[in-house]
């Protein structure tokens, strides 16, 4: 079978194109920004152990689990990192809180990533200001490898920590981000989610809980004058807000993502005498 034909069987099963695409670059052995090679080879024939490799990836796309998982990496703020089912996938959305926190964190500051996860946030930040003190927290073992990998990999300074949120958590910070579990636990689109770990997505009944424990909690951790920064999900803005001016910050807001949805909120915590 020729590189065409198997692309266009591929979409009769309902593969989207460019995961067949990426799929296919990686049963080749190919770079995943190599596009433009399948296009310019599209009569080639295909090897057996191709064709094999590259159905057994379709098969468990279209099952729902994620291309980052079957490929084992993604680029999150022009970073490739090793991702696979003991983490998220890094999203594009939280590419916002990045850009967000790089412009509240001073020179040769310092900054936790709550529930890193991959580490995306934290070696984003690190990779951006080699300056800071970069540090993330997470309670999974198995995430804290993975982002201890990652950072190997590139060459990132970042002190890891194992840990609930901020229990345990010295400081002060100047500022502290994170990117938390936010979907209600009786979400329908947890059903679509099923191959990422539950743990990194659910936070009780209303999605708020976690959100809750950090803002409560953030205070005790910052540096007057330091800042809090969160994503939420696409409808809690507001409630992230609420919490916030709760428990005492200043200058409250969000930020859009490129979709223009408020997708990240946070605040100041008070600069007091």
């Amino acid at each position: 079978m020729r590189i065409a034909e198997l692309l266009a069987a591929a979409a009769t099963r309902g593969l989207d194109r460019l995961d067949a695409q990426l799929l296919l670059l990686h049963a080749l052995g190919h770079d995943a920004n190599d596009r433009a090679w399948l296009l310019a080879h599209d009569q080639d024939p295909l090897a057996p152990d191709v064709l094999q490799r590259f159905d057994a990836h379709t098969a468990r796309r279209l099952a729902g689990e994620p291309v980052a998982y079957l490929l084992g990496h993604k680029e999150f703020f022009g970073l490739p990192l090793q991702v696979d089912a003991r983490v998220l996938v890094p999203r594009p959305d939280t590419e916002t809180l990045v850009e967000w926190a790089l412009e509240h964190l001073p020179a040769g500051g310092s900054v936790v990533d709550l529930g890193t996860g991959s580490g995306a946030i934290a070696l984003a930040l690190a990779h951006a200001r080699p300056d800071a003190l970069v540090a993330a927290v997470d309670r999974s073992a198995d995430a804290l490898a993975v982002a201890s990998a990652n950072a190997r990999q590139l060459n990132l300074r970042v002190q890891f920590m194992q840990g609930d949120w901020l229990h345990g958590v010295d400081g002060p910070y100047d500022l502290i981000v994170s990117n938390p579990p936010y979907i209600a636990e009786e979400d329908p689109h947890l059903a679509a989610l099923v191959h990422e770990p539950l743990a990194a997505l659910a936070a009780g009944a209303d999605g708020l809980d976690d959100l809750r424990t950090i803002t409560a909690d953030a205070g005790a951790h910052l540096s007057p004058g330091g800042w809090l920064l969160l994503e939420h999900g696409h409808d809690q803005a507001d409630a992230v807000c609420a919490l916030l001016r709760a428990q005492g910050f200043v200058q409250v807001g969000s930020r859009m993502d490129l979709a223009g949805i408020a997708r990240c909120s946070g605040g100041q915590w008070p600069i007091t005498g």
